[in-house]
């Protein structure tokens, strides 16, 4: 898309990213918005998550079916990963989301363990 507007400002496209991709709730760490805030299934989802891992350096949750809570994308850094595989990494959050995963069309989850 961006690469077919040659006019477009560096300005312009780092806004149009911004917009894109920042409209999350982000519970744990920086908080950087632009122009939209969370949904209130994002905001849930990410309370949930801040409550079951407490020690999580980053989460960041996102609806991703268009404001209406069926699918979410969650991206979440924690030391409680740690040793496990990706596999039992996303079982722990699925674990804790386990009510609120009845009522989902879908779950994208990213894991990892914060950088030391």
């Amino acid at each position: 898309m961006l690469a077919c507007k040659p006019n477009l400002t560096a300005a312009m496209i780092s806004a149009l990213r911004c917009l894109r991709f920042n409209r999350a709730a982000v519970v744990s760490g920086p908080v950087h918005r632009c122009l939209s805030t969370g949904t209130d299934g994002e905001l849930r989802i990410a309370q949930i998550l801040k409550e079951k891992f407490p020690s999580a350096s980053s989460l960041k949750v996102v609806d991703i079916s268009g404001g209406c809570g069926a699918m979410y994308e969650i991206h979440i850094e924690s030391s409680e990963f740690k040793g496990k595989r990706t596999v039992q990494q996303h079982q722990l959050v699925n674990q804790a989301l386990k009510e609120e995963i009845q009522g989902m069309h879908g779950l994208r989850i990213f894991t990892d363990v914060p950088k030391e």
